[in-house]
């Protein structure tokens, strides 16, 4: 996760609504890219999670624009997306062929807790007492989320001692 340019202590409500709003936007499209490899891999399991991922996150970035379009209306935005890399969306490194249902459940999980991290690292840099309530809310946010996806988690079959990284052929020069 890295910031850029983003001094928190001058950070107004609007420009907080803006940030929240980008970050939803990262995370669902990382989401749907994640989905739409996971179809091209044949990956039946991980796609339609991702998927699902991929709509709750604009389902959230929906009720943030929203918010803050009855605050603030069309107000330009200052933040713009240079200024933060992957506070939620999960990594790209994480992500490969043939992914179980569990393995992509862990993966969001360690993208939620990156987003819980964000919001609490923040927090106390913070001077705007409406921006503090929305973080502190976002966080919470993110509390509910990691809980979702290890309930998921819990319900999801394990799986076998064997993975395909133990049977795939290393490459040859042909």
């Amino acid at each position: 996760m890295a910031i850029l340019g983003i001094d928190f202590s001058a950070l107004t409500l609007k420009d907080a609504l803006d940030l929240a709003i980008l970050i939803e936007e990262e995370a669902n499209r990382r989401y749907v890219e994640f989905a739409e490899q996971m179809l091209l891999h044949h990956s039946r399991e991980a796609a339609p999670f991702f998927s699902f991922m991929a709509e709750n996150e604009e389902k959230h970035r929906a009720a943030l624009a929203e918010r803050r379009a009855q605050l603030f209306r069309d107000e330009p935005s200052r933040v713009h997306p240079g200024m933060l890399v992957e506070v939620e969306a999960p990594e790209y490194d994480e992500v490969r062929a043939f992914m179980s249902k569990r393995e992509a459940l862990h993966v969001a999980f360690r993208a939620e807790k990156k987003a819980y991290a964000f919001f609490s690292e923040a927090l106390p840099r913070l001077r705007h007492a409406g921006v503090k309530e929305l973080f502190a809310e976002l966080r919470e946010e993110e509390v509910y989320h990691q809980k979702l996806v290890l309930a998921e988690l819990e319900k999801t079959p394990p799986e076998s001692i064997l993975r395909i990284s133990d049977v795939e052929d290393e490459p040859v020069a042909q």
